[in-house]
């Protein structure tokens, strides 16, 4: 029997893109992306920055701060005391660029593959979405003016670890991840939708993880799939990935386009407020999505 794992999309198929990004987000939540148009050499450049700012002494990693939990430095914590990572909020603001820069003294090489990264995965991020929109019939834009996150992960692991969990399973709280996996050491597994089963997902250098989070499963009226996922330690090595969240639209409640409303699918969830979800999550410890129980609409 073939090994499962999620679908692989090859964005230079011009004509199947679109259907084959529904269909992947309707099963699974998630698929790789390969031929995406993010230079190999950018994306090892952006990996090499990454190991170098992860490597900074803790009291420079902790000036990557900010008020609202989860927006800065992440530190190694009771729930996962493995994993580490820094946070560029709002990648796509040059103000936000420089003072995550100045907070961590970041060089000016540093500071330049930032920017060209976050800027490169920014775009495939508006050109997924198009893709996206096509593939229910739908036009414009989705990800016009939404806010993004950038995050510079890193897992400890060592031969104590192995066996152990990284990153407990969970749904991202966000619309979409494009995930730089690390190409070496592998970790990610994905629970699959239908079976409960939890799918190893194998590095391919090169290519993206694109997941779903919470945001997505709204603002699809339930279509789609806010894939669960985790990081396990397989083996002894230093694990670093990078992932950019598409969170949300600023200063706009989430909801499903009406027209992906109708009598036979009414309308499943109530506007939903990121910020005030985000915080809801927290609160209510709901790291897989429970909290979206409570904005189901009352026709659901």
């Amino acid at each position: 029997m073939a090994k499962k794992s999620v679908p692989i999309i090859d964005m230079q198929d011009l004509a199947n893109v679109p259907e084959k990004i529904v269909k992947a987000f309707e099963e699974w939540g998630s698929f790789r992306l390969i031929n995406h148009g993010v230079p190999i050499e950018l994306m090892s450049e952006m990996k090499a920055v990454t190991r170098s700012l992860m490597d900074l002494p803790m009291e420079i990693k902790r000036k990557n701060y900010h008020p609202d939990s989860g927006k800065g430095y992440v530190p190694p914590n009771m729930a996962s005391p493995y994993y580490e990572g820094l946070s560029l909020y709002d990648v796509a603001s040059p103000l936000a660029l420089l003072d995550f820069c100045s907070q961590i003294d970041a060089s000016s090489h540093q500071r330049e593959i930032l920017e060209k990264y976050g800027l490169a995965v920014y775009d495939l991020a508006h050109l997924i979405g198009c893709k996206m929109m096509e593939g229910l019939g739908l036009g414009g834009e989705v990800f016009k003016e939404w806010v993004c996150q950038l995050k510079m992960n890193k897992y400890n692991f060592a031969p104590e670890t192995v066996g152990l969990t990284g990153a407990l399973i969970h749904t991202d709280p966000g619309f979409l991840t494009i995930l730089q996996d690390d190409e070496i050491v592998r970790g990610l597994e994905l629970v699959d939708e239908i079976t409960g089963e939890l799918v190893s997902i194998d590095p391919i250098p090169g290519a993206f993880v694109v997941n779903l989070g919470d945001v997505a499963k709204v603002w699809s009226n339930g279509r789609f799939c806010n894939v669960k996922h985790r990081v396990q330690c397989y083996e002894p090595k230093v694990r670093v990935s990078i992932a950019l969240f598409v969170l949300a639209p600023k200063d706009v409640k989430v909801e499903a386009p009406p027209q992906l409303v109708d009598s036979d699918h009414p309308r499943r969830y109530i506007p939903l407020d990121f910020e005030d979800y985000r915080k809801l999550r927290s609160s209510t410890q709901s790291p897989i999505g429970g909290a979206l129980q409570l904005f189901l609409a009352k026709s659901s």
